[in-house]
């Protein structure tokens, strides 16, 4: 809190009262306008790893291999 204070007061003296008020509105308005670019940005981003991720995930995995089946008895032959 006190470097914010120390940062005004500079602000004050170097601008002066009369264009403190105009200087502040405008960082605002470009602070402003850049945290909605970077939303935009963001929201683009998002859709698109989206957009890639689809794909992978409609194809199914292969369904897993099932033990071998035992080999078929051999029937008894000779005497009964």
């Amino acid at each position: 809190m006190p470097e914010l204070i120390v940062i005004l007061v500079v602000a004050l003296v170097v601008l002066g009262p009369k264009r403190l008020p105009d200087v502040a509105r405008t960082i605002g308005k470009a602070m402003a306008e850049f945290r909605r670019q970077t939303a935009d940005v963001m929201d683009e981003f998002q859709v698109h790893t989206m957009l890639e991720d689809e794909p992978r995930r409609s194809q199914k995995p292969a369904a897993p291999e099932s033990a071998p089946a035992p080999p078929p008895a051999k029937p008894e032959s000779g005497s009964a």
